[in-house]
């Protein structure tokens, strides 16, 4: 209640200071002629007005003249830096250090367990083959999928991949027909799974909620997943029969 009525006096303190006929002093004392940027007087400035501007505060990268010249004489008599300017330089560094380059993209890439190998024409080329009777356990980061040609599967985000893309996915463990099984250690070197990226989605969402008896303490978060979706192709590294195609 007291807050409120000293917001509800507030506008009539106001309009009483503004309509009053009394100068009213001002918080700030008045800047003597000494301070105007034409004076050139040499005459000492009071300690009181030195303490009221006070810190004083020079934004240059250089210190200031102490021998009372302005400066402008050196800068004119300088040699030219080239154009070098430091805030200009640091903004560059900034760019530098916050994106990442392709090959740095490649790498981290490979290290997930895939490459991009471009984006699909649908126009000119179908990557989508019938089924064959062959499977793959593929490992896509730290998770691992038995896969299948026109399977379909939902792994954690891709970063570096857009919808459309053909992806090769390198990290093949195991490769099985109905014949024979070829297992890796740990991995298929000449063993590789084509994939398309179908689209970039969210999980369902997972309710997060904490409690602390006798405290009131109550929490509750909601949480989802990105998630992308690719579209196994094909699967390279073992012998296909025509009759297993068939089959």
């Amino acid at each position: 209640m007291a807050t409120r009525r000293c917001l509800a006096a507030l506008p009539l303190h106001l309009r009483s200071i503004l309509l009053s006929s009394r100068p009213h002093k001002s918080l700030i004392p008045p800047i003597p002629s000494y301070f105007s940027l034409s004076s050139k007087a040499q005459s000492p400035i009071p300690v009181h007005y030195i303490s009221f501007f006070s810190p004083l505060r020079h934004f240059s990268s250089s210190l200031p003249p102490t021998d009372g010249s302005d400066g402008e004489e050196d800068d004119e008599s300088g040699e030219d830096d080239g154009g070098w300017d430091e805030h200009d330089n640091m903004g560059a560094r900034r760019i530098v250090q916050c994106g990442k380059s392709e090959e740095e993209k490649r790498k981290e890439a490979e290290e997930i367990g895939y490459q991009v190998a471009g984006p699909l024409d649908p126009s000119s080329e179908n990557p989508f083959k019938p089924y064959e009777p062959v499977f793959a356990v593929v490992q896509i980061g730290s998770h691992q999928f038995k896969v299948s040609n026109g399977d379909s599967i939902f792994t954690e985000k891709l970063k570096y991949c857009d919808v459309n893309d053909k992806l090769i996915l390198k990290k093949v463990l195991m490769l099985g027909t109905k014949n024979e099984t070829i297992i890796g250690r740990p991995v298929l070197v000449d063993a590789s799974v084509h994939a398309v990226v179908e689209e970039h989605a969210l999980d369902a969402k997972v309710i997060i909620f904490k409690k602390k008896r006798r405290k009131n303490y109550r929490r509750t978060k909601g949480h989802r997943q990105e998630l992308t979706k690719l579209r196994i192709t094909d699967i390279q590294g073992i012998a296909k029969s025509e009759a297993l195609a068939a089959a």
